[in-house]
């Protein structure tokens, strides 16, 4: 599903205009993204959890090349954890 089919759904079952629809998505959207951002912990009960976390830089080496290691530079990822109704309706 992308965006715009999200935003044409929640206009249909809303019965919303799809301006008002695309303000509403991407008013969720955006609080969501300034939340974790700020480090906040975002739990949409029956959805799921949105952290913020962080990997450490790791030593890679390409198989059988040993003289060609690298570094990955530690680096920040969003991690989503869904929640038990979600589990449920998928598996």
């Amino acid at each position: 599903m992308t965006k715009s089919q999200l935003i044409s759904i929640i206009s249909k079952k809303a019965h919303l205009t799809k301006k008002a629809s695309l303000e509403a998505v991407e008013a969720v959207f955006d609080e969501i993204q300034r939340s974790v951002k700020k480090g906040e912990k975002v739990v949409i009960s029956g959805f799921g959890t949105f952290v913020r976390s962080r990997v450490k830089d790791k030593q890679v080496v390409p198989f059988g090349m040993e003289e060609k290691r690298q570094t990955i530079k530690g680096h920040g990822v969003v991690l989503f954890k869904p929640g038990k109704p979600l589990k449920k309706s998928v598996w």
